[in-house]
């Protein structure tokens, strides 16, 4: 066995479909019987939506006139350049959107088969799977957890996941109606408690809120409550406790009720806060990546565009690895591209949760930074950032713009493999790992698989040396 991934989620089933393009079968193995269909994140939002388009599992969109940065509006209708791309797909949706694109790659998807122990050596890893007929084991060159916030593959392989935890907020989020409440296009008004905005975070003295329709009649209320004591976790979510916090964050009582019908409906509280990065994504022949590599705040939808980029960029590397021609320090590269992507994205859900705390000194700083995203380059900027497209990969490249930036428009017809895009003429690329597509460009690209920028410029010495280092190309 080539590769095992352990976890059958978006990220594990993506590394899977990114694998399998690049040549390699990987095997998953999940915990979970069947896949999940508790709702959880509403959709994605930033630089990966391009990706998934370019790789025919999303449809093309605008960008997105709105959004909301700290529980306040960033207004991005007529920004030049806007980078914030977002689809409205569910995650059990993207989740059957990958399995199905993954088992027609011809990936084996084993449910029901949890990883309980792995011991690795200079030539691969041999795990240890219980499965429903009984524990066995397996052999694997490379091993990548994908097994979420608790993983397994991370603890047992002693990558450390340092990083900070505080108890000052509870986070309630449920699928509700709300009896009496008529929603408009971007208003809920509900008799005897007022009107809400709809698709965005409100902040009061006690928290933040925030309503959005999910469906018919159906409404996704989130409550965030600062210096709450929680119920503990063996205690069930349930709209009544929801409903409480609310009426105690925004001051208004509003008559929360269980949807009609099976569900799954949503019923999450989480207590706390936690940030947290491993100190590092690579040990030996183990990886890890997904929020098996990083948890932090969902403010902002960060999380699956995280993980997901995690996912494309490692997927090529390990490939080539297996297939033969990796350069020399290829997988290494990995934790020096990705590591600081989490820690940046750490960083801004941070500021977003400090920014709806209470007190008059949040209030202060809220203004000041209400009158800065009154600049567009300052709202363009915090777009980049909630998008990752700030995010720059250390190259060894000659400095250009673009180098070491993911680059949004590259032809449909280079796929998932490097290209060589641009004015190139007769150009040839020896032993056909990277594609020449011509195309109108005043300089020539060159494109890695996960769509980032390793080297541009007018062809010369430099892009041998490019070709070398990452792909161990030559131009013929």
């Amino acid at each position: 066995m080539d590769i095992v991934i352990a976890g059958g989620g978006p990220n594990g089933l993506m590394l899977a479909c990114e694998l399998s393009l690049a040549g390699v079968r990987p095997l998953v193995v999940e915990r979970l019987p069947e896949r999940s269909d508790q709702p959880k994140a509403n959709g994605i939002v930033g630089q990966v939506v391009r990706l998934l388009r370019r790789r025919g599992l999303a449809e093309q969109e605008a960008p997105m006139p709105a959004f909301v940065f700290g529980a306040m509006p960033l207004h991005l209708a007529g920004l030049d350049d806007n980078p914030l791309h977002g689809i409205g797909i569910k995650q059990p949706e993207l989740e059957e959107l990958l399995e199905r694109r993954a088992l027609e790659l011809g990936v084996e998807i084993r449910r029901g088969h949890e990883l309980t122990g792995l011991a690795q050596d200079a030539d691969g890893v041999t795990l240890e799977v219980a499965g429903p007929g009984g524990p066995y084991e397996l052999r694997t060159r490379y091993l990548v957890g994908c097994d979420g916030a608790h993983s397994k593959v991370r603890k047992l392989s002693g990558i450390g996941f340092p990083g900070t935890h505080a108890a000052d907020v509870v986070s309630r989020t449920a699928h509700v109606t709300i009896p009496g409440g008529v929603a408009g296009r971007i208003e809920l008004e509900v008799p005897g408690a007022g009107t809400f905005a709809l698709y965005t975070w409100h902040r009061t003295e006690r928290g933040a809120y925030a309503i959005l329709p999910a469906g018919p009649g159906v409404f996704t209320v989130a409550a965030m409550e600062w210096d709450s004591a929680p119920p503990g976790d063996d205690v069930p979510m349930t709209v009544a406790e929801l409903r409480e916090s609310l009426a105690r964050v925004i001051g208004a009582d509003l008559p929360l009720a269980e949807p009609a019908g099976p569900g799954p409906h949503l019923l999450r509280r989480l207590n706390g806060r936690n940030t947290r990065v491993a100190d590092r994504y690579r040990e030996g022949r183990v990886f890890v990546a997904g929020d098996a590599a990083h948890v932090h705040s969902a403010m902002g939808a960060p999380g699956l565009n995280l993980g997901l980029q995690d996912a494309a960029n490692l997927a090529w590397k390990l490939a080539a690895e297996v297939r033969g021609w990796a350069p020399p320090g290829l997988l290494d590269t990995y934790d020096a591209e990705r590591r600081p992507a989490a820690e940046r994205v750490a960083l801004h859900t941070q500021a977003q949760l400090a920014l709806t705390a209470p007190g008059p000194e949040v209030t202060a700083l809220r203004q000041v930074f209400g009158e800065l995203l009154g600049d567009p380059p300052a709202r363009r900027r915090i777009a980049s950032l909630l998008a990752g497209s700030d995010v720059v990969y250390p190259m060894p490249a000659p400095p250009h713009p673009l180098v070491g930036r993911f680059l949004p428009d590259v032809p449909e017809q280079a796929g998932a493999r490097p290209v060589l895009l641009g004015a190139t003429g007769d150009l040839r690329v020896r032993h056909g790992r990277v594609d020449v597509v011509p195309c109108d460009r005043p300089e020539a690209v060159l494109v890695r698989p996960d769509g980032y920028v390793a080297w541009a410029g007018a062809p010369d010495e430099t892009l041998e040396q490019a070709l070398q280092t990452w792909f161990a190309e030559s131009v013929a």
